[in-house]
């Protein structure tokens, strides 16, 4: 009897029949199939798209970067406060002093006002009483065009204006629709702290100092008559320059502007590029990644959910296949092998998405794509993994139906 039990040869499964068998079980519901696989394709297209985008969107900081952080210097005032200390340290030609030195396209001073809430109003209607606070920013006419704002209406002023202490201002084109004012040949004018302005300019952007937008710009000089020296906030320079030149200019800056006592100023150059674009990158590939990973994991449990209802379903197929010969690990792998192709198709499609996502994306922003061949080699990969994570517990469930118990079903 032993020779006769021991001459019975153990069923195998080639991994051809494996494949053929988990391929016939995919295929036999493909609706229930393609839901399944959902989950996984978004996932496996949120992280190529993620990938692929942070790196498009990587390359196009470093071109903004050169062209506006990296031609910007800000120059403070760090003054101590000492008796008998003038309250702004720049000299009274700090702009051509700065515009003098070598890679300076325009340099100015500016402070923020200090003035009560609503002190600034249309004439002679329209006032702005209970509403939002207005920012009244004192600026020379160096520091306007350093801010390169973008005029709708008008102009900026001049250093005629500055010297003169003319009552004249610049504002920005929501403030001139709240303020009433459609047109500048009528000469409207606004009241700042009682005293009337003449509005010469009307702005709606401003590269460099967007809040200007936002504010009404006057002279340095008539700001400092009317309503005295900075308080609270110091003032500030705006210096604008010439591409590599804004670390030279920032070490130049505290001496052209006082020699003698240069430690008054400092001068913040623009951040390192290569830093800010590893920061930005992180940044961004941190929040799209666990976007990622969620969606990955949603479709894991999909998977799983779906496998081991597949299991359940197909009890009895399971017991006959049992009481015909096939052993647990024969099982264990026909549904192992189901959802890894599940997983797999499901990070094919989904690479095949990311891709066509990110070459989307870049044509319609004029972008220049960028991709790591790596990526889109190791999104299947990742398709596969989370199909195999997934059917291990239904495929662990299903090894365990006892054939007699299953054939009863």
């Amino acid at each position: 009897m032993r020779r006769r039990l021991r001459a019975v040869p153990r069923s195998r499964l080639t991994v051809r029949d494996l494949l053929a068998e988990s391929a016939a079980g995919v295929t036999q519901r493909p609706a229930r199939s393609v839901l399944t696989a959902l989950g996984t394709i978004l996932g496996v297209a949120t992280f190529v798209a993620i990938l692929g985008l942070t790196a498009t969107t990587s390359a196009q900081i470093d071109d903004r970067f050169n062209a506006l952080t990296a031609t910007e210097v800000t120059v403070e005032d760090v003054t101590p406060d000492r008796p008998g200390q003038p309250a702004v340290a720049f000299p009274s030609d700090a702009d051509a002093r700065l515009t003098r030195l070598h890679g300076v396209r325009a340099a100015g001073v500016y402070w923020p006002v200090a003035l009560d809430a609503g002190a600034v109003r249309a004439a002679p209607v329209g006032s702005l009483d209970g509403g939002p606070q207005i920012q009244v920013v004192a600026a020379s006419p160096g520091a306007l065009a350093a801010a390169e704002p973008h005029l709708v209406q008008g102009r900026t002023y001049d250093r005629w204006a500055e010297e003169g202490t003319q009552r004249v201002a610049v504002i920005g084109s929501g403030m001139a629709a709240r303020l009433g004012i459609t047109t500048l040949e009528t000469r409207p004018a606004v009241f700042i702290a009682g005293t009337p302005f003449v509005v010469v300019g009307v702005i709606d952007d401003a590269r460099r100092k967007p809040d200007l937008v936002l504010s009404v710009t006057v002279p340095r000089g008539t700001a400092a008559r009317l309503w005295g020296s900075p308080t609270g906030e110091r003032a500030k320079m705006l210096v604008t320059t010439e591409t590599g030149a804004a670390q030279q200019v920032a070490d130049e800056a505290p001496l052209a502007l006082d020699p003698a006592h240069a430690e008054n100023f400092r001068s913040v150059p623009p951040p390192d590029p290569k830093a800010l674009r590893a920061g930005v990158t992180s940044d961004l590939a941190q929040l799209f990644l666990l976007l990622a990973g969620i969606c990955l994991v949603i479709g894991s449990v999909g998977i799983a959910n779906t496998t081991l209802v597949a299991v359940l379903e197909r009890t009895a197929e399971i017991g006959l296949r049992r009481a015909l010969g096939a052993r647990g690990r024969h099982i264990t792998g026909q549904f192992l092998a189901e959802s890894a192709l599940l997983g797999l198709v499901g990070g094919l499609v989904g690479s095949s998405l990311g891709v066509l996502t990110v070459l989307g994306v870049a044509l319609a922003r004029g972008w220049t794509p960028v991709i790591d061949p790596a990526t889109v080699v190791a999104a299947p990969a990742v398709g596969l993994a989370t199909g195999l994570l997934a059917g291990l517990y239904p495929a662990w469930r299903a090894a365990r139906i006892q054939p007699a118990e299953a054939l009863r079903r």
